[in-house]
């Protein structure tokens, strides 16, 4: 009774702080607007006001953070429309990368919004128009307006791909009452790992299972097959290798491995793409004052003989390069990010590098460690020595880049089971 009290305070707290708050929520979206962190556009999507036409028939509702889970859901988009061809899809995520990529991705029958902020109004306006049959929760969004507003319509609901990182794990710990609540408006929850399906059920999650990760499910990063050829032709043999999603701190040290590689290899080229392209302008700037002969692709600037450093500053590419650079540092894992998604450049076969701080994919990082798929650098000076010798030795970059292959297509097989086990959901939610 205490436990449910406490979640009921908190919640009306909450409730309470984003009612008097909501004149700074819309002034906040607006300076948003003038950083470019929201598509001004489409500003009345995140108060709830639709962007687009409810289709006919059922409608399957997925809501994601961001770029990461919105593009995990697109294969269990094709299987359920494989069953299913008459359903609709909304994906909602916050970010505007997000919103882009999907306007790219997104199959036919399926139409992305911006998720409304979290404040009753804008819910209830939210769900008043779109009407779902069924709601999908990707991963750990758990909005307390969004998730509650939904059960109390008697929406059919489920968590997919339920994640509880370390991190949350420990600040739930401190309002296990409130996360407790939050988890029992899902009718069944679908963990990404053993480890995740473990804390969910510390918390409270009702029917718990772990199917598998969702992202293994995703098919190799596409490429213009046209830009590939004719950045393969400009670069010819030059030796080169690519420092993927890094986070501040890391273009630094990926121009220290430069200066080391170049001592070998004078015509080396590195191709550096950061996890937020936005920052490219600010990261060339910091190159070229160090006295490096930097190209940025958001620019149009073409790699020369004398290009040191390639500054691939947009979005939707990463296929691109890990097509090209078969040796790849996969960042956020060198400064204490938590790492990023190595599965990525595992489908297409590169070697892959990777630092200390990885615990946001830990369980994957442990298993291609230990089937020889992935190589840990513990700082810089590593890094420098490991890329220059993978690109040195071809019988250790086939080892490690075979392996990797071999480990993403071991792990195709979850998609099957993700959705055998949301068939029950999507049948009840397609009934007439």
């Amino acid at each position: 009774m205490k436990g449910a009290l406490t979640a009921y305070a908190v919640l009306g707290a909450y409730r309470a702080v984003g009612l008097l708050g909501a004149p700074f929520i819309r002034r906040h979206l607006r300076s948003r607007c003038a950083q470019g962190k929201e598509d001004a556009a489409r500003l009345g999507e995140r108060l709830g006001q639709p962007g687009a036409a409810r289709p006919e028939g059922p409608l399957i509702w997925f809501h994601a953070a961001s770029v990461g889970e919105s593009m995990s859901v697109l294969p269990l988009i094709e299987r359920i429309r494989a069953d299913w061809p008459r359903i609709n899809f909304l994906v909602t995520t916050g970010t505007v990368t997000s919103a882009r990529l999907l306007a790219e991705r997104l199959p036919p029958g399926a139409l992305h919004q911006y998720v409304p902020v979290d404040l009753r109004g804008p819910v209830r306006r939210f769900l008043d128009y779109w009407r779902p049959d069924a709601a999908l929760w990707v991963e750990s969004e758990f909005w307390p307006n969004l998730l509650l507003e939904t059960q109390r319509r008697g929406i059919p609901r489920a968590l997919v791909n339920g994640r509880i990182s370390p991190r949350s794990h420990a600040g739930w710990q401190r309002l296990p009452s409130v996360i407790r609540r939050l988890l029992a408006g899902f009718d069944f929850c679908l963990a990404q790992s053993p480890e995740d399906a473990e804390r969910l059920i510390e918390f409270g999650a009702p029917r718990v299972s772990c199917p598998g990760n969702l992202k293994f499910a995703a098919p190799p990063l596409p490429a213009d097959e046209g830009e590939l050829a004719g950045l393969a032709r400009a670069w010819g043999k030059r030796p080169r290798w690519l420092a993927a999603s890094t986070h501040e701190g890391e273009e630094g040290a990926a121009g220290d491995v430069h200066i080391h590689l170049a001592e070998t290899f004078p015509d080396i080229l590195t191709v550096m793409a950061p996890r937020h392209p936005q920052r490219g302008m600010a990261i060339a700037r910091y190159l070229r004052e160090r006295g490096f002969d930097v190209a940025l692709r958001s620019a149009g600037e073409e790699v020369g003989a004398g290009t040191q450093i390639y500054l691939a500053d947009t979005l939707g590419e990463l296929g691109l390069w890990y097509r090209l650079c078969k040796v790849v540092f996969v960042g956020g894992s060198l400064v204490s990010h938590g790492g990023q998604n190595p599965l990525e450049p595992a489908r297409l076969g590169c070697a892959i590098l990777h630092g200390p701080h990885v615990a946001n994919f830990s369980r994957i990082y442990d298993e291609m460690a230990e089937a020889g798929a992935t190589r840990m650098v513990a700082q810089e000076e590593d890094l420098a020595g490991a890329v220059q010798e993978l690109l040195e030795n071809e019988d250790a970059r086939t080892r490690l880049s075979v392996a990797a292959e071999a480990y993403g297509r071991s792990q195709s097989e979850s998609l099957e089971r993700i959705f055998e086990a949301l068939r029950p959901l999507l049948a009840q939610a397609v009934s007439p």
